[in-house]
C-alpha cells in the first residue's frame, strides 16, 4: 500500500507542472489562477478536519498560519504561476526541485547548524546541474523573460525553504492540530494573498480565457494536485517517516520533462537531461538518510526472505 501509494503521489506531483503550463496557456491570470486552487483546496480539507474534530477554528486566526502560507504557498506558486507564462513546464519542475539543496543552504548560513562536506559536495552538484538547466536558454539568445522566469522560480524556492523551515517550528507548537489541518490553513492564507496580488496587478478579462483547458486545469489541481496530492503525502509520513515521502522531488522532474515533451511539444535539450541528472544526483549525494533508510529496508527485506 505505501509503495502504491507513493507511485501515485509522485506521479500527481510530476504532473502539476504540465497542468499549471495548461492553465496558463489557456488564459487563465496565474496569480488568479493560483488564488482559487489553493482557497478551495485549504477550505474543503480545513472542513473535511473540522467535521472530523481534528482542528479547532481558532487555528484560522493565528499570525503562524499566515506566516507559513505566504512562505510555502504565495510566495513559491506566485513564482512559479509567474513563471510558467515563459518557460516550459519541465523547467519549472527541475528548477522547483533545487527546494532541498536552498533548505540546506539557509540552515548552514542562518541557523548556523553544522555542514558535512557531503551536503557542500551535493550543492555543488546541484548548483551546476541548475547551470546545465538554464544555459541553453542563454547560449542560444533566448528570450530575457525566459531567463527572468528561470531566476524568478528559484526566488521561489528561496521563499519555499523558508517556509518549510518554520513550519517546523509551526508544527511542534501547534502540536494539538493535526499537520493536515495547519496545511489547510497556511494554503488558505496563501491563496488569500495570491488573490489580493492578482486584483492589483492582473486583468480579468474572461473573453479571452479557452474554458475547458482552464476548468480541466484548474480542477485537476485542486482535488487531485492539492487535495490528494498533500493527503497522501501525509498519510505516508504517517507510516513511514518525515523524510521519505518527500523523496518524490527526486522523481518529478523527469516525469515533468518527459509529460512536456509529449502532451505539449516542449523541446528538451541534451543539457536540460544533464542538468536533470545533476541535480536529482546531487539531492540524493546530500541526503544519507535517504539512502540509509532504503538499506535499511533491503536489509530488514533480506532479513525477512533468509531468516
Amino acid at each position: 500500500m505505501i509503495g502504491a501509494a507513493f507511485a501515485i503521489m509522485c506521479l500527481v506531483f510530476g504532473t502539476t507542472f504540465l497542468a499549471i503550463k495548461i492553465g496558463v496557456e489557456a488564459g487563465l491570470p496565474p496569480f488568479m489562477s493560483a488564488g482559487i486552487r489553493f482557497m478551495i483546496a485549504g477550505a474543503l480539507m480545513f472542513a473535511w478536519m473540522l467535521m472530523k474534530g481534528r482542528v479547532k477554528m481558532s487555528l484560522l486566526w493565528r499570525k503562524e498560519m499566515l506566516l507559513t502560507g505566504a512562505g510555502l504557498t504565495f510566495g513559491t506558486f506566485a513564482a512559479l504561476y509567474w513563471a510558467e507564462q515563459y518557460v516550459s513546464s519541465g523547467v519549472g519542475a527541475i528548477l522547483s526541485a533545487t527546494g532541498p539543496i536552498m533548505i540546506m543552504v539557509m540552515q548552514t548560513v542562518l541557523l548556523r547548524q553544522k555542514t558535512s562536506a557531503r551536503i557542500i559536495t551535493g550543492c555543488l552538484i546541484g548548483f551546476v546541474g541548475v547551470i546545465f538547466v538554464v544555459m541553453p536558454g542563454v547560449t542560444i539568445g533566448g528570450s530575457p523573460l525566459w531567463l527572468w522566469g528561470c531566476i524568478v522560480i528559484l526566488i521561489g524556492e528561496v521563499c519555499y525553504s523558508a517556509g518549510a523551515l518554520y513550519s517546523k517550528k509551526v508544527i511542534n507548537q501547534f502540536k494539538e492540530s493535526d499537520p493536515v489541518a495547519i496545511n489547510a490553513v497556511q494554503m488558505m492564507y496563501g491563496g488569500l494573498l495570491l488573490l489580493i496580488l492578482s486584483a492589483f496587478t492582473e486583468s480579468w478579462n474572461i473573453s479571452v480565457i479557452d474554458w475547458t483547458s482552464a476548468i480541466i486545469s484548474l480542477i485537476y489541481l485542486t482535488v487531485i494536485g492539492s487535495m490528494v496530492g498533500h493527503s497522501l503525502f501525509y498519510w505516508i509520513m504517517s507510516r513511514t517517516n518525515p523524510l521519505f515521502p518527500a523523496t518524490w522531488l527526486y522523481i518529478s522532474p523527469p516525469i515533468a520533462v518527459v509529460l512536456g515533451a509529449i502532451v505539449y511539444n516542449e523541446h528538451v535539450s541534451w543539457m536540460t537531461w544533464i542538468g536533470v541528472v545533476l541535480i536529482v544526483s546531487g539531492l540524493l549525494f546530500m541526503n544519507d538518510k535517504v539512502t540509509g533508510w532504503f538499506k535499511s529496508r533491503r536489509n530488514s527485506n533480506t532479513l525477512a526472505e533468509n531468516p
